[in-house]
């Protein structure tokens, strides 16, 4: 239960997963840098030879698709009472939503839109009280923020735009953290060819560059001893918002949802990277127990908390 957790400053959970198909799996590569591969101290036993699975922002953005039905294009059922951000275009169009945007309510897409016939950003520069050479008033922006998308307050925002300088840009960090990393990992070279019977000898305006033709490529994956999820919950962080009380344990309530449901469901995070939980453990605090989506799924809807608008804010963008 969330009871189990107050007063503790923050909860931290460890994951084993393992690949559903064979023993390798494919991590996530950077632009010009390939996999991200890096050594991991070991204490009294120097270091072992890691990887990184999924880093920091990206696991965020898995995190976030849990709560995301985009067949529907809106909330699954579990955060449907939740307020966030829909944009559309002049012609009622779905775009996008506080939910997807990178920056959720600073994504470009909401931030050149129009919230009731208002430029957004000078619409949200009002709601959060913000006013040139004076501080920020941190309980009215996380009040605010919490009316317009609480998953907010969950994965961060950060109002970075030129036209926020004179006002603070401001910014709150991520409350839930988390990676995974692959320990004691090898790489596993191998390759294959893309076949062309049709035209298996290249010939002009036909070759490997417009797609025909026999074309052999390499590929590197890797095994490990471990593939291990660790996630932080900053508990300490979201009481610090300053909200009441039904609003901070819902805000603790979606997060360990949100965990809980990427744990639950096939973890497929790209073509050749399908993990499946073995093992959690939670490190802190000692003997506390993760509970289960519907248990967690009862505490959102029981929460108590009430919200200005019953569905979406809708800004118009174009």
């Amino acid at each position: 239960m969330i009871e189990g957790l107050e007063g503790e400053p923050r909860l931290v959970l460890n994951a084993r997963l393992a690949p559903t198909v064979g023993s390798a799996f494919q991590p996530t590569g950077f632009p010009d840098l390939g996999a991200a591969e890096f050594e991991r101290p070991i204490d009294g036993q120097g270091v072992q030879p890691a990887v990184l699975v999924e880093s920091v922002q990206s696991l965020t953005n898995h995190l976030e698709s849990v709560g995301w039905d985009r067949s529907e294009s809106r909330p699954v059922s579990t955060l449907a009472g939740l307020p966030y951000v829909e944009v559309r275009d002049k012609a009622g169009r779905f775009l996008t939503s506080s939910r997807l945007e990178p920056h959720r309510l600073a994504g470009a897409y909401i931030k050149n839109a129009t919230i009731d016939g208002t430029a957004a950003g000078e619409w949200m520069i009002e709601r959060f009280g913000v006013q040139k050479e004076v501080p920020l008033d941190w309980r009215t922006i996380y009040a605010a923020l919490f009316q317009l998308d609480p998953l907010c307050l969950v994965h961060g925002v950060f109002f970075s735009d030129p036209r926020w300088s004179p006002y603070g840009n401001p910014k709150v960090r991520r409350a839930v953290t988390a990676v995974i990393e692959a320990h004691n990992a090898r790489p596993v070279v191998s390759g294959g060819v893309k076949r062309d019977d049709v035209n298996p000898t290249a010939a002009e305006g036909r070759g490997s560059k417009e797609g025909y033709g026999f074309v052999p490529f390499g590929r590197t994956e890797y095994t490990a001893h471990e593939i291990q999820l660790d996630v932080a919950v900053d508990l300490e962080q979201i009481r610090g918002y300053g909200l009441g009380d039904p609003e901070t344990r819902l805000l603790i309530a979606v997060a360990l949802w949100e965990i809980r449901e990427l744990l639950d469901k096939p973890l497929r995070l790209r073509t050749a990277c399908d993990l499946e939980l073995q093992s959690l453990n939670v490190r802190r605090p000692d003997g506390w127990e993760l509970p289960d989506a519907p248990e967690l799924t009862q505490q959102i809807a029981n929460s108590g908390v009430r919200f200005e608008s019953d569905g979406p804010r809708l800004a118009v963008f174009g």
